[in-house]
Parts: C-alpha cells; structure tokens; sequence
C-alpha cells in the first residue's frame, strides 16, 4: 500500500510534466520567443495604423484588431509562431463598407466573417491548399517580397536627407551584428540605436507618433451599433464572406509557408477554425478584423528564430504595452529603423534561387510562366488572393494542356485482317478525350474493332462520351467494337455514363 503511495505522486508528476511543451524549461527558447515578439510587435505598430487609414478608420480600432487577433490566435490557431493581425488585404476589402455605412458595420461585418471562416473550416477547405502547385507558391512568396519592399517606398520619397543614412546603418547593423551575437535579435538592436541616436542627436525625421495617436486604454468588449434586422444582414453579408475567403487564403498560405522553412507540419483545418474565432473576437471588441501577416510572420520566424505560441502571444500583448504604457518612447521610433527591418525582410523573403539564370534555363517554361502570372497578377492588385487563384487557374490550364497529348493510340490488326486492336495508352480526360475520337480510321478497319484501355484510366464524363461516339461511328458502317481492360474505376464510370451521353455527340 506505501509503495502505491509513493509511486501515485511521480506519475502524477510525470503526467504534469507531459502537458508542458518541451521549451517550457529553455532559457534560450524563452529569450527568444520574447525578443521576438517584442520586435514583431514594434513593427506591427506602424503597420496596423497604415491599415486603419486604409480602411478608413481611427488608428486605435487598427491596433486594437492586431492585439485581439495576435492574442487569440496564439491560443486557437494551428500554426504555431505564426503572426495574426490587422492587415492591408482585409482593409482593403471592408473599406468600402465603412464608407457607406459606417463603423458599425464595419464591426459586425468582421463578426460574420468570423463566422464564415469557422463554417469553412469545420467543412474542410483547409484541404483546398494541396492544389496550389510549388509553382505559384514561389509566385506568392516572391509578389510578397516585392509588395512588402513596395510598401516602403512611401516612407523613403519626399522626406529628409536624414532618413537615407539612418536606414544604410539599420541595414548594415542586422547584416553585421549576427556575426558578432546571436542572443539578441538584430532588428531590436537597429530600432533601439537608431531611436537612441536620432533623440540624442535631435535629428527630426519622421517618426511612429507622425502616423497617428497612439491607444492609452485596453478595448471593451460590445455589440456593434447596428440594428439586428434582414437588411443589416443582407448589407454586411457580402463584404463579410469576401473577406473570410481572402483572410483564410493568405492564412493558409502563409501557414504553408512557414511549414516548409521550419521543416514542420500544422494543423490546416484548426487554423481555419482559429482564424474565425479570433475575428469574432476582434469584433466583439470593436477592431477591423484581419487574418495572418506574411511580413510579420517573417520576422518573427525568419528573422528572430521564434517556434512556438509564446511569440505570438506576446506580440499582441507587447503591442497594447508599448501603446498605453510606452507610448510616448514608441511614438519617438523612427520610421527608418522600422523600414530598414521591413527591406531585410522582404530581401529574405524573396526566393532568388528560383531567379537564378542556371534554375531559369532548367525550368520548363510553363512553370516560369505560372510563376510570373502569379506574381504579375500580385502585383497589379495587391492581392494576394487574386494572384493565387489566377496563377492556379493557369497551372490548371498549362497542366491540361501538357497532358492532353499524353493519351496514344495505336493500332494492329491481325494477318487474317478479320480483327484490328487498338491500344490506349495514357489519361483519358476532357482535353484528350477530345482528340481521341480522330485516331480510329472508321472506313478502312475491319468489320471487328478491339479498344485495350488496360494501359488508360477514363476520368470524366467526357472521355465515355468519346468511347461511344467511337462505338456510334463504328456501328454506323455495320461493324462491332469490344472495350476491353478497363480498370475498376474506369469500369463503374463507363457503365454508369455509356449510352446516357447521346445528346453529346
């Protein structure tokens, strides 16, 4: 009996132990999860309030959003590290919706779409992300690149001399200072010795207080100001589920992203999920919604090194301490120290590899063209979204088109001249199949015809109504056609079809 006693205590220990996460008792996992978020949440800040502007509304409802959004979904999301916040793909979508009819719509808008993405995610859409080819992904991580170095642009034309200078130093210090320590993260030391030196120097160049006021209190949770009737509803809807289908993209896609730089998988449909709940949250506190940050999530993974829900968690609690408690030192940042963190990311983002002229001349030429559809497509829209959909059609069209020659047929007909087989070889689907019914000759064969499809697989519908306009033009000229080596799926989709596609041919 004592010795049940002492050993139920370990176990239960040991269990204790085995619901902590294994960095839970790294120093140097916690060092870095913190700097990292200290730095996202620094750079969230000029960010979160470009994109209220964006949007059309008060600085503080813009990093409000970022604050729900980063919190919650370090909690309920499915991609560990990962950054969620207000962006400038949302913004863009429910700008017009708060033009015309106010914030309170705007506010119940993002509820809604919160819940669309919750709906989506339980039906599974999260699956959708397998048929995006390697293809556009590089299409997407180099527009991103190219987007987050156009976004600095402004910042960089009509300001004082001083600002060129400062941003050299801040690049030459997160180029440098890794090689002399890794134990704080490069961009932190740039923000901090470019504020240092800009407020000793009294040099005035633009600063983060310049882009609007800052919160000085925590949101309060609320219903959104808007009467709870059909037309509400029916005015909100559309703008709501836009922005659900672009949120969730970039989400999903930066999850994928970050999946194959950190070499680990994550949980697609709890992200879905997660994504929805923390804009009905953000809703529910008054903020503008938004979905995973790709400039963000770079630095916090690429550049920082940070791996777990820590980061991201403290990132939004970082940004509403900085904001309230800091913020007259946060509005005194320079805006270069921040712009020179973004070109270093955006300059680590880009995959110069897949630009090589040695990987160039390697790749078939529809992958480039789908890549730079992609990217083109990004880049006229600045959307993300877009670019995706578009360059995926296109692959789909390019891969269409690749194997829709695939399909052979060739012909052997017995010394008697009695029988000829003809033997398919290769996909039979809607762009082959349409060439397939031109390969038999229908007057000169024999009175019996053989197709051997054992080395075929019938896909569509399409392909089964080529096999019986093959059987019709046979019978025409009084000869008979036996369909043999069907596989079994092949099997039950031409019996189902055959005979029924008449009005086809």
């Amino acid at each position: 009996m004592s010795s049940a006693a002492a050993v139920s205590p370990r176990s239960a220990t040991e269990r204790l132990r085995g619901l902590k996460p294994d960095w839970w008792s790294d120093p140097k996992v916690w060092r870095t999860e913190i700097l990292g978020g200290l730095v996202v949440a620094l750079a969230l800040i000029p960010e979160a309030i470009s994109f209220s502007v964006i949007a059309g509304v008060d600085p503080a409802i813009g990093l409000f959003a970022s604050f729900t959004m980063a919190v919650t979904i370090a909690v309920v999301g499915g991609r560990r590290a990962m950054i969620s916040a207000a962006t400038g793909a949302v913004a863009l979508v429910i700008a017009p919706l708060n033009r015309e009819h106010g914030l309170g719509h705007l506010v119940a808008a993002v509820i809604l779409a919160g819940v669309f993405q919750v709906v989506l995610g339980l039906l599974g859409v999260a699956r959708l992300m397998r048929f995006i080819p390697r293809s556009v992904m590089v299409g997407f991580v180099n527009s991103l690149a190219i987007l987050i170095f156009m976004a600095q642009i402004p910042e960089l034309t009509d300001v004082p001399w001083a600002v060129y200078p400062m941003l050299a130093a801040g690049l030459a210090l997160m180029v440098f200072f890794p090689k002399v320590t890794t134990v704080v993260p490069a961009p932190l030391v740039s923000i901090v010795v470019l504020t240092v030196v800009t407020l000793a120097a009294g040099i005035a160049v633009p600063t983060v207080g310049d882009k609007g006021q800052l919160p000085s209190s925590l949101p309060v949770p609320g219903l959104p100001d808007v009467p709870f009737t059909l037309d509400t509803l029916g005015t909100i809807a559309p703008y709501a589920f836009a922005m659900a289908l672009v949120g969730l993209m970039e989400s999903l896609m930066t999850a994928k992203l970050v999946d194959e730089i950190t070499d680990t998988p994550s949980d697609k449909r709890r992200e879905s999920i997660g994504q929805g709940i923390a804009n009905i949250v953000t809703g529910f506190f008054g903020g503008m919604g938004g979905c995973a940050m790709i400039g963000q999530t770079m630095i916090n993974v690429k550049v920082s090194g940070a791996r777990t829900r820590l980061s991201t968690f403290l990132a939004g609690a970082f940004l509403m301490v900085l904001c309230i408690v800091f913020g007259p030192v946060v509005s005194d940042i320079p805006m270069a120290a921040l712009v020179a963190v973004m070109v270093m990311v955006s300059f680590a983002t880009f995959d110069w590899h897949s630009v090589a002229p040695k990987t160039l001349k390697r790749m078939p030429a529809g992958e480039l063209a789908v890549m730079a559809v992609t990217v083109a497509v990004v880049v006229a829209t600045h959307n993300l979204a877009i670019g995706v959909v578009v360059g995926s059609v296109t692959a789909m069209a390019v891969f269409a088109r690749r194997v829709a020659h695939v399909a052979e047929v060739t012909a052997v007909t017995d010394p008697d001249r009695t029988t000829v087989v003809y033997r398919v070889t290769g996909e039979l689907f809607f762009a082959s199949a349409n060439e397939l019914v031109g390969r038999f000759d229908y007057a000169g064969d024999p009175d019996r015809v053989v197709v051997d499809l054992s080395a075929a697989h019938v896909w569509d519908a399409s392909s089964v109504a080529a096999l019986d306009t093959v059987e019709a033009k046979y019978r025409q000229r009084g000869k008979s056609v036996e369909i043999t080596g069907l596989n079994a799926h092949s099997a039950h989709l031409h019996g189902r079809l055959s005979g029924e596609l008449e009005a086809s041919h």
